[in-house]
């Protein structure tokens, strides 16, 4: 029961009510949801239309979602929902398993997410490198506006490709097919969110942007040029009968496996998605804290990451019963919410009662959208998301490994995907950071002058210096230099006091030092271990030995040690010849 009380979870609330909530907070919250929700719906929308679902399902994910995780997560700012980050992950997910598949895999990945809060890895996730993460991200923004490019031109592609080369290539050899309507309603429309944001700063520019396409689209339509719109490429289906749009209901409760054309519930198709839900957890936890970190440098407020990936975890288990696909903080609605006053999670909660009024009240209406003026929505999502000036510049002053790491994460998720573009990123920036690390270790003699206690040692009495981690990406190359005997050696001081830690490959080339030590006669003294680092060495089975092993604190220490061993010694110990 005391473990279960530990559980981060109403964090965010909590932080709310020690915050103290007033009327001035109510209307901050009000204004803030309001804005957030018209800038939400296009999107919702949009996003779901573009991993390969109705765009009903994009608008069902916030109604559940998003105050769902308001409700039970960390951050006091955040607003969720579908996120441009996924499209590369669920795209392939619906393309082989359908709209049922995805829903079961959003479950698996809220699965994962309780468990990553449970467990308290929140802060696990700040140890992902910087350029892994604007790598596959500036990727993902390049996947998205290609993507977009065949409704934005209205083109006609009959084939399909699994990899985001071969699909631009079809593209190009579809250009042939493109339609002057819809190029121009795409144009107009990405004018209106490129232009607006400048002459009208304080109000959302997508609801402005979506109308002057809208508008764009009937004219051209009178004049002869159709344009392809929601309600021709979408619809429901009412006592048998197809209704063009999106349904101006609720969504009704059912389990994804129980969907029509579901793929049969079995545990090889979960072990299937395991893989894929995994990423999705990832990037969930990911975007969810970078966000949150976001809102916490704008509102100087401070969340819990644990409590936040819970919220986000049980957001994306539930939403998917209800349809909702899955769902995540969004870094640009948060902005938005914390630029328009938000006080508390009560904002997102109405940014999702606007999305509600408006699918009940306006569903109709959302069928003479035109499908380019949502690809020119989803393009400016994608540049923005690129970050292509930030990501020249950090080409541009980056040291030479992060640049390395920031293209292969880029080019892999454009060629390949996401998944293996993180899996490769980190494992290159790990071991990139590995050799830097094993740079900074090296082993040198102390000369003579170094120290006053080193002045007049016998000459068969060396001193070294170790500096720098000892690790397995350093030990063989730093302890190879004490192996090299000199004729006549008798005693060698190593100097650790610079050495923070030490790993196990350490230890056993430690180990195999002492024992070539103890074969040529010749005596060890460490001086300046720390006693975390004497404590490993003892514990590893390194213990003082009579005139052969002793910890001392200095060099003074260890020069006094140096002549008493040599004093009691009856016999000299001529060590081999240098290696």
């Amino acid at each position: 029961m005391s473990r279960l009380a530990r559980v981060p979870l109403f964090t965010a609330w909590r932080q709310t009510l020690r915050a103290g909530y007033t009327r001035q907070a109510l209307r901050g919250d009000i204004l803030a949801g309001l804005t957030v929700g018209i800038i939400a719906i296009p999107l919702a929308m949009a996003l779901a239309i573009a991993v390969g679902a109705p765009p009903q399902h994009g608008l069902y994910t916030v109604l559940v979602a998003a105050p769902l995780i308001a409700l039970s997560g960390g951050s006091r700012f955040n607003v969720s929902g579908p996120t441009a980050a996924f499209v590369v992950i669920l795209l392939p997910i619906v393309q082989q398993y359908g709209l049922a598949g995805l829903l079961l895999c959003s479950m698996l990945a809220g699965l994962i997410l309780i468990a990553l809060g449970v467990l308290k890895a929140g802060r696990l996730i700040q140890f992902v490198p910087y350029p892994v993460t604007l790598g596959f991200t500036a990727g993902i923004g390049v996947v998205i506006g290609g993507l977009q490019l065949k409704d934005a031109l209205g083109l006609t592609v009959t084939a399909s490709a699994a990899h985001f080369p071969e699909q631009m290539l079809n593209l190009l050899l579809a250009l042939p097919s493109a339609h002057l309507g819809d190029a121009l309603v795409a144009i107009v429309t990405l004018a209106v969110l490129i232009a607006w944001p400048r002459l009208v700063p304080k109000i959302p520019g997508h609801l402005a942007a979506l109308a002057v396409g809208t508008l764009l689209g009937l004219l051209l339509e009178v004049a002869g040029l159709g344009i392809a719109t929601l309600g021709e490429r979408f619809s429901y289906m009412v006592d048998g009968v197809a209704q063009p749009g999106i349904p101006p209901y609720l969504p009704s409760f059912a389990l994804p496996w129980q969907l029509a054309d579901a793929p049969p519930l079995s545990l090889a198709l979960i072990r299937e998605l395991l893989a894929p839900a995994m990423a999705i957890a990832m990037l969930g936890a990911i975007e969810s804290l970078l966000c949150a970190v976001v809102a916490d440098g704008m509102s100087g407020s401070k969340h819990d990451s644990n409590g936040e990936l819970i919220g986000q975890g049980l957001g994306n288990l539930i939403a998917p019963l209800f349809g909702g696909i899955t769902a995540t903080a969004a870094i640009a609605r948060t902005a938005a919410s914390v630029r328009a006053g938000a006080f508390s999670p009560l904002a997102a909660i109405i940014h999702a009662g606007v999305v509600l009024a408006a699918m009940l009240l306006l569903a109709p209406l959302f069928s003479y959208l035109p499908m380019a003026a949502l690809a020119a929505l989803l393009l400016m999502v994608a540049w923005n998301m690129a970050e292509a000036p930030h990501v020249v510049h950090t080409l541009r002053i980056a040291p030479r490994s992060d640049v390395v790491v920031l293209l292969t994460c880029l080019v892999l998720t454009v060629a390949f995907d996401m998944v293996l573009a993180v899996g490769a990123g980190l494992l290159l920036a790990a071991g990139l950071f590995i050799r830097q690390m094993s740079a900074l270790t090296d082993t040198a003699p102390l000369p003579r002058h170094f120290h006053q206690a080193l002045h007049d040692l016998p000459e068969h009495v060396l001193a070294y210096a170790i500096r720098g981690p000892l690790f397995f990406g350093a030990a063989e190359k730093a302890l190879n230099t004490l192996c090299r005997f000199t004729p006549g050696l008798k005693v060698v001081i190593v100097d650790l006091s610079a050495v923070p830690l030490l790993d196990m490959t350490a230890l056993a080339a430690l180990d195999t030092v002492l024992r070539d030590f103890r074969h040529h006669g010749v005596g060890l003294i460490f001086s300046g271990t720390s006693s975390r680092v004497r404590l490993q060495l003892r514990r590893a089975g390194i213990h003082r030995h009579n005139h052969q092993l002793a910890y001392v604190h200095d060099l003074d220490q260890a020069r006094g040690k140096a002549l008493r061993w040599l004093e009691e010694r009856t016999e000299p110990t001529v060590a081999a010849e240098p290696v």
